[in-house]
């Protein structure tokens, strides 16, 4: 269903002094005027360059920002990610991700912040700025993430499912959790029963993904589970994980 946003808001939106309330409205932000407004001296090039791209999918705009502003000598995420625009602060995501010189735990390391922003969008390019590295990686990223799981932060542990899942959303799949999930039992078992509804969506979501290309796998996992967990969020996790089974 299609919304409207009124030219007043999206004059808001465009020029950073409001942050995107739902997912139209991030979808709705002009890149070229924002990064008008918010680098000034940004050459008229990168700005024809950003209209260009007008067309194109959003993480890949995401993308085209952070390389205009390192190009610019304005690559220092640092400098973005308190900013009021969740866009602007998902460019400093897109910046860390795209370090050439940063390993992924240290790039893991830079993105907790952002991991924990509390605006929805933030956390979800948070993720989705660092696939390409998981996808390359995914074992190693298992293993920077396992003890994320253990945080405080909802949002932190709901990062460290969602960052792996197997398809994702607007991501790269990961074929070997695609293939052989139970690579990650460790992680899925982690956050089995955790408290919060964010997380079990997110573990849900992860199973469901897997499920589409090993249905017995997921069968064998939720059985076991259904003996081992008797929680309400495990029986929850688990409606969510076999929605899709025949």
């Amino acid at each position: 269903m299609s919304m409207t946003i009124s030219t007043e808001r999206l004059r808001a939106l465009n020029s950073g002094n409001a942050a995107a309330t739902h997912l139209a409205e991030c979808l709705a932000v002009d890149f070229a005027a924002l990064l008008q407004v918010v680098v000034p001296a940004l050459e008229p090039g990168a700005l024809q360059r950003m209209r260009g791209a007008s067309g194109k999918g959003i993480t890949q705009r995401m993308a085209l920002a952070a390389r205009l502003l390192r190009e610019a000598g304005q690559g220092d995420p640092a400098q973005w990610r308190d900013h009021t625009s969740d866009t602007v602060r998902g460019w400093a995501c897109y910046l860390i991700g795209s370090d050439a010189d940063a390993t992924l735990g240290m790039k893991l390391q830079a993105m907790r912040a952002l991991a924990d922003d509390p605006h929805f969008g933030v956390r979800e390019w948070a993720w989705l700025a660092l696939r390409t590295d998981i996808v390359a990686a995914p074992v190693q990223a298992l293993e920077h993430l396992q003890p994320w799981t253990q945080e405080a932060s909802p949002n932190l542990r709901r990062f460290a499912c969602e960052a792996l899942r197997p398809r994702g959303v607007w991501a790269t799949h990961i074929t070997l959790f695609k293939q052989q999930p139970e690579h990650a039992r460790t992680l899925l078992e982690a956050l089995a029963d955790d408290p919060e509804r964010y997380v079990q969506d997110s573990v849900g979501n992860w199973l469901n993904d897997a499920g589409k290309t090993q249905p017995q796998w997921l069968r064998e996992l939720c059985t076991r589970w259904q003996h081992q967990h008797h929680s309400d969020a495990n029986a929850y996790i688990r409606k969510r994980a076999t929605r899709s089974l025949w």
